[in-house]
């Protein structure tokens, strides 16, 4: 079972399904503004693994592509950008993600060092948010707002164990728990309203199945937070199982990309 997780991860791992060398459309825009919030939560779910020297190859691995990612799209959105408003908003988020990186790669992953992660991360989220968001209004179709939901569940995925994690050092755990319970009603709501979609086709329905199993796994790792379980099996598990859930909602924001109404 071990041996089985390692390999689904070190699939998840590589460069997200879908991703393409450049922006092609604004439902793309969305798809990769989204992506931005996601990778912002996925780098300090990783930087915080291998604080726990857990999956540590693995996730320095998440780590190293989730930066490239980062670096690549964020190029490939700045120069889309439709209206000076959203360019500008690329614009702060590259002063934001400057200062993430250093965080990141400044000195090695250490407790010392968690809270500046979390700090960081946070101030690049609310941009990335923001940008999805303008893309998402300058489409103004009822399609933008589906890609942008579908992707906002990848970010919550990372959120809630990167949360996990935090907790278990512990840091502001009290704070962490708090961002975990709201990140799983915001999820399980946002799933609802996915599965309900008049846009939703079969195979989106067929792959929202698979990660309603996905996240019943992931929500199982989860809970054992509350019994302050830290062993190195039960932080393993968190990482692995949301790195699965991450795959297949990627996989949903991308086929919700690709409508046309």
């Amino acid at each position: 079972m071990q041996r089985r997780h390692l390999m689904i991860l070190a699939a998840a791992a590589a460069a997200a399904p879908g991703v393409q060398a450049q922006v092609t459309d604004l439902n793309d825009a969305i798809n990769k503004a989204g992506r931005q919030r996601m990778l912002s939560q996925r780098m300090g779910k990783a930087w915080l693994a291998l604080v726990h020297q857990t999956s540590s190859a693995n996730a320095q691995l998440v780590l190293d592509r989730s930066m490239a990612l980062f670096d690549r799209q964020h190029v490939e959105l700045k120069a889309f950008a439709p209206t000076p408003e959203i360019r500008d908003t690329y614009v702060k988020l590259e002063e934001a993600w400057s200062n993430y990186k250093a965080t990141l790669v400044g000195t090695a992953p250490n407790k010392a060092g968690a809270a500046s992660v979390l700090e960081a991360d946070a101030k690049v989220l609310a941009l990335a948010h923001q940008g999805t968001v303008q893309y998402e209004t300058f489409l103004n179709r009822p399609v933008g707002q589906l890609v942008n939901v579908a992707g906002r569940q990848r970010m919550l995925s990372q959120r809630m164990a990167k949360f996990y994690f935090a907790a278990m050092l512990p840091v502001d755990a009290q704070v962490a728990s708090d961002e975990i319970g709201k990140s799983r009603s915001e999820f399980l709501n946002a799933m609802d309203l996915l599965r309900n979609a008049p846009q939703a086709t079969d195979r989106i329905r067929s792959e929202l199945k698979l990660a309603d199993g996905q996240w019943f796994f992931f929500d199982q790792a989860l809970k054992n937070m509350q019994s302050n379980n830290t062993a190195s099996k039960e932080l393993s598990n968190v990482f692995v199982t949301s790195e699965n859930l991450l795959s297949v909602m990627d996989r949903v924001t991308g086929l919700y990309a690709a409508l046309t109404t």
